[in-house]
C-alpha cells in the first residue's frame, strides 16, 4: 500500500444456484488466494452468495435465511486476513427486499450497499423481487441480527484511515449502465476506486460495449474500477453469463479475464496516481470535503507490484498504434506552423541545420507544413554553419537532408566570426569552457535571425521538451527561434518521428534519416576526436535521455515524489539501469530541472501535441528561484 499502490482482485467463483453454503466455500477459499499473493480487497459478482438466476427463490425465506448464514461464514472465516471481502446477496428489510453488496473486513460489516437501479426490461425482471435502495445513512439492515447489523445505504464511500487516498464505493451492475450512475456522487465525494458486482448476461458484441462503458466511467471520473462479473454455475435456462473481470484505471483496463474461465485476476492500482490526475483537473467536481465516509483500518504495507512499468511513457508499445501516434503528432506540428505561416503571411521559413536529430525532425515538419500549405519547397531555407565541433558525418548529412527535402541549402562558416568575438571578449580559443560553447551557438542564432530578416522568414526552432527540462540548451542561443515545433516532444519521441519518416520514404532521403538516426546526441561544440568522430556526446554529460524522460513524465504528469519515481524507475529498467545509477541521474534530474526554470520562463510559441509540456503560458509555471531542497533531500534518504 505505499506509495500509493494497492492490489486488488476480481473473482467468479463456480456457484451452485440457491446453495449458499457451497457459494460460501468457494468465497472464502478464493478470498484467502487473494490475501495471500497480497490483495487489499476483493470483489465478488451481484448476488454471489445465492447465485444471481434463482428468480422466485428470492421470496423463500429459507434461501434468505440461508444468505444470512453464509454471509456470517464468510465474516468468520475471513475475520484473520487482511482484506475487504465485498459479496452479494439479497436482503431482507421492513417488507422489502434488496440486491445488496456486503462490505466485509477482518470479521465486521463495513456496510450495506444496495443496488439503486432494477432492471426491469428484456431479460431481466428484478422489480419482481427487488426494491431501489436509497443514498440515504437511515436504514440499519439485519438490526435483528446483531452480528449482521450495519448501516445500509447506496453512494456509501469507504476509507482507509492508515491511507486516507485509499477510497472507495460499490455499486451493482445495472447502476453502471444508466446514464446518471451513482459512481458519479461517489467519486465527487472521493471514492477513487469503484466496484462493481455485476451478473451480466453475455451476448454477441457485449464485451466489447462492457470494455467502452467501463472505460469510459473510469476515465470520466479519473479513477480506478473493478468489476466482479458471474459466470460459471449460474444457471443457462435462458442466459449465458462468462465472467467478464475487469479491474481499470482511468480508462485503461489494467487486468481482463477471458470470457468463460472464471477464476480471480489482480491488479496494482495507483490511488496516488488517480488524486494527482483529479487535483490537476479542475472541472473535476468535489463535494464539501465533510462528507461522510465509513473508516476502516488496514495496517500499510509495501505492495509486491505486478503492474507492468512502461520505461518509455511517452511512446506507445503497439507498432500499430507508434505508426498512428507518430503521423498524428507530425501533423499536428505540422498544422500549428503552417497556421502560423499562414496568418503572418510568410512564404519562408529558416531552419539551422545540423545533420543532429532535433534539427531534422524541425525540417520533416517545415516541409509538410509547406506542403499543407501549397508552397514550394524551395522556400525552406536550411542553413549549416559548421564551426570547431562539426564532423563530416554530420556535415555531409545536412548536406544531403536539404538536397532530398527540396529546400534552399545555404552554408555559413561561423568560425572567422567566433574566433573575432573571442577577440572582442578576451577569450582563449584554447580554454574550451562553457564560454567557448555558447558563443558558437549564440553566433548560429544571430546569423539564423538575421538570414531571416533578409529574406523576410521567421526562424524556425529546433529544441525538444527533454532539452527544456533539463535546460540543456544555450540562453538567448539554441534557446531561441520565433516558432518552435518540437517544444513539447521528448527525445525519445522525436527519434520515433524521425524513425517513421524514415519508414515511409525511399532512396538517398531514407538512407540519411536512418545515418541521423544513428549519429550520438551531440552539440558538435568541442572539436572532434583525432579520427574525426564526435567526441561531445550528450548523454555522457547530461545522463540517458530515456531515464530523463521517464522522470519528466511522472514529475509533470503526476507529481510524483522523487521516492516513487525512483522506485517506478528500478522497477522499468531492471536489467538495463542499476539502482545507483538511476539513482545519479535522478538526482541530476532535479537539480538542472529546478536550476534551469529561467530558460522556460521565456520561450517561444510553439504546438503542444501530448499531455506533458513545459510551456509557461499553460503547462508549466514555476518562480526560477525555486528551491529543490525539499526533492534533494528526499533523494538523500533514498540514498542512505
Amino acid at each position: 500500500m505505499k506509495d500509493g499502490f494497492i492490489k486488488i482482485a476480481c473473482a467468479t467463483p463456480p456457484v451452485r444456484v440457491a446453495d449458499c453454503e457451497y457459494n460460501a466455500e468457494q468465497i472464502i477459499a478464493m478470498a484467502r488466494d487473494a490475501a495471500e499473493n497480497g490483495a487489499k480487497l476483493i470483489a465478488f459478482p451481484e448476488l454471489s452468495i445465492t447465485g444471481y438466476t434463482c428468480g422466485d427463490l428470492f421470496l423463500q425465506q429459507t434461501l434468505l435465511d440461508g444468505a444470512k448464514d453464509a454471509l456470517k461464514k464468510i465474516m468468520t472465516e475471513t475475520a484473520e486476513l487482511d482484506i475487504i471481502v465485498i459479496v452479494g446477496l439479497p436482503v431482507a428489510d421492513k417488507g422489502a427486499l434488496y440486491n445488496c453488496a456486503a462490505v466485509c473486513c477482518k470479521g465486521d460489516i463495513l456496510g450495506y450497499v444496495p443496488k439503486t437501479n432494477i432492471p426491469n426490461h428484456g431479460e431481466f425482471y428484478e422489480a419482481r423481487h427487488f426494491s431501489a435502495g436509497s443514498p440515504e445513512y437511515d436504514a440499519w439492515f439485519y438490526s435483528a441480527d446483531r452480528e449482521l447489523s450495519a448501516v445500509s445505504a447506496s453512494e456509501m464511500v469507504f476509507t482507509c484511515e492508515a491511507m486516507p487516498d485509499f477510497t472507495f464505493g460499490v455499486e451493482i451492475c445495472e447502476d453502471v449502465w444508466v446514464g446518471d450512475t451513482p459512481s458519479v456522487r461517489m467519486a465527487q465525494k472521493g471514492a477513487v476506486l469503484i466496484v462493481n458486482l455485476s451478473c451480466s448476461n453475455e451476448l454477441v458484441g457485449k464485451a466489447d460495449y462492457r470494455r467502452t462503458i467501463l472505460k469510459a466511467k473510469s476515465g470520466s471520473l479519473l479513477c480506478a474500477y473493478a468489476y466482479a462479473d458471474a459466470g460459471m454455475g449460474e444457471s443457462t435456462q435462458d442466459l449465458v453469463f462468462a465472467g467478464h473481470n475487469m479491474i481499470l484505471e482511468n480508462g485503461s483496463i489494467l487486468a481482463e479475464s477471458a470470457l468463460f474461465t472464471g477464476g480471480i485476476i489482480y491488479a496494482d492500482i495507483d490511488v496516488q496516481r488517480l488524486q494527482a490526475e483529479r487535483r490537476r483537473s479542475s472541472t473535476f467536481q468535489s463535494v464539501s470535503a465533510l462528507s461522510e465516509t465509513f473508516p476502516f483500518y488496514m495496517e500499510q504495507q509495501e505492495t509486491r507490484l505486478t503492474r507492468f512499468i512502461d520505461p518509455a511513457p511517452f511512446i506507445p508499445s503497439k507498432k500499430e498504434e507508434l505508426a498512428q501516434r507518430c503521423e498524428s503528432i507530425l501533423t499536428m506540428q505540422a498544422a500549428g506552423l503552417s497556421t502560423r505561416l499562414k496568418h503572418i503571411g510568410c512564404k519562408t521559413a529558416v531552419v539551422g541545420l545540423s545533420g543532429g536529430l532535433d534539427s531534422t525532425l524541425a525540417l520533416i515538419v517545415i516541409a509538410h507544413a509547406f506542403d499543407m500549405l501549397g508552397l514550394e519547397r524551395s522556400g525552406i531555407l536550411a542553413v549549416t554553419m559548421p564551426c570547431f565541433g562539426t564532423t563530416d558525418r554530420t556535415y555531409q548529412n545536412a548536406c544531403r537532408l536539404a538536397e532530398s527535402y527540396g529546400a534552399s541549402l545555404r552554408e555559413v562558416r561561423i568560425a572567422d566570426s567566433v574566433m573575432q568575438h573571442f577577440r572582442d571578449i578576451g577569450q582563449d580559443p584554447e580554454n574550451h569552457d562553457v564560454t567557448y560553447e555558447n558563443a558558437q551557438a549564440r553566433e548560429r542564432t544571430q546569423v539564423l535571425m538575421d538570414l531571416a530578416n533578409q529574406c523576410g522568414g521567421i526562424v524556425i526552432g529546433t529544441g525538444d521538451l527533454s532539452e527544456l527540462a533539463l535546460g540543456w540548451a544555450t540562453y538567448n542561443g539554441d534557446h531561441m527561434s520565433m516558432y518552435g515545433v518540437n517544444a513539447s516532444i521528448p527525445k525519445t519521441l522525436v527519434r520515433h518521428l524521425v524513425a517513421y519518416e524514415a519508414g515511409r520514404t525511399e532512396g538517398l532521403l531514407s538512407e540519411v534519416l536512418l545515418d541521423v538516426l544513428d549519429t550520438p546526441v551531440s552539440p558538435e561544440l568541442l572539436p572532434p576526436k583525432k579520427d574525426g568522430t564526435i567526441a561531445q556526446k550528450t548523454e555522457d554529460l547530461v545522463g540517458p535521455y530515456q531515464l530523463h524522460d521517464f522522470f519528466l513524465y511522472y514529475v509533470l504528469r503526476f507529481g510524483f515524489s522523487p521516492k516513487k519515481i525512483y522506485r517506478l524507475a528500478c522497477r522499468a529498467f531492471d536489467g538495463v539501469y542499476d539502482k545507483a545509477e538511476i539513482l545519479k541521474w535522478l538526482r541530476k534530474f532535479y537539480w538542472r530541472f529546478f536550476s534551469q526554470q529561467f530558460k522556460r520562463s521565456c520561450l517561444p510559441d510553439g504546438p503542444k501535441v501530448g499531455s506533458v509540456g513545459l510551456s509557461p503560458r499553460g503547462d508549466w509555471r514555476m518562480p526560477s528561484e525555486a528551491s529543490a531542497a525539499l526533492w534533494q533531500r528526499e533523494i538523500d534518504e533514498i540514498d542512505s
